[in-house]
């Protein structure tokens, strides 16, 4: 038996250049009764480990730098006993939040996570930031594209760190070449497949 996928949503704010919104993110916990990986553990701390519970937080593996996917990253990380990682790339991003520092582990483009019987493939997608990965779990006929790829198109590109051929162009060339019935779990709102995005996306390119 595979993994499990379960979603916990979490609301609280993102701040960049000098703005702040309100915002929910999607929490994605993976794995089974005994471990698993927790992506992006945004806003509440305290509301995740209680979902996850007894199990053994393998890692936590963050998409991208933004703060409203890492700024309680370390606190969850700590109540859990769990390693942080996420792609260099984003250093300056994480900087803003924890000055000094750095994350515990890096993600590089095809690094492998595996857990109850299933592997994460991080696939390194740049353009809503210079760091953004996606984590591919072909068992599972799923991806967790953070903020790159949403319901409706690719993620935002207005603000610093950004630029919108770059992400159009991970999309199409890392995400796109999935199976169509893959499922896209992303880092706010609901799911999609890579066959209802590829349309938006092709007339993107264009």
């Amino acid at each position: 038996m595979g993994a499990r996928i379960e979603r916990l949503i979490t609301s609280g704010t993102f701040s960049l250049d000098g703005g702040t919104w309100d915002v929910d993110n999607n929490v994605w916990i993976i794995g089974d009764d005994a471990q698993v990986y927790v992506i992006d553990p945004a806003h509440d701390p305290a509301a995740i480990k209680v979902a996850v519970g007894e199990r053994t937080v393998k890692a936590v593996l963050l998409t991208h730098g933004h703060d409203d996917h890492i700024r309680f990253a370390r606190a969850f990380a700590g109540l859990v006993g769990a390693p942080v990682a996420m792609n260099p790339a984003d250093q300056m991003l994480w900087e803003n939040i924890f000055p000094g520092t750095s994350p515990d582990a890096p993600i590089a483009d095809g690094d492998t996570f595996e857990v109850a019987g299933t592997v994460l493939t991080a696939l390194h997608t740049p353009g809503h930031s210079p760091g953004s990965v996606c984590f591919y779990a072909e068992s599972l006929d799923t991806v967790f594209t953070g903020d790159t790829l949403f319901k409706g198109g690719p993620g935002a590109t207005g603000r610093s760190y950004s630029d919108f051929p770059t992400i159009v162009k991970s999309i199409s060339e890392r995400l796109m070449t999935l199976p169509a019935e893959t499922v896209v779990n992303t880092g706010h709102g609901d799911s999609t497949t890579v066959a209802a995005e590829a349309p938006g996306i092709a007339a993107a390119q264009l």
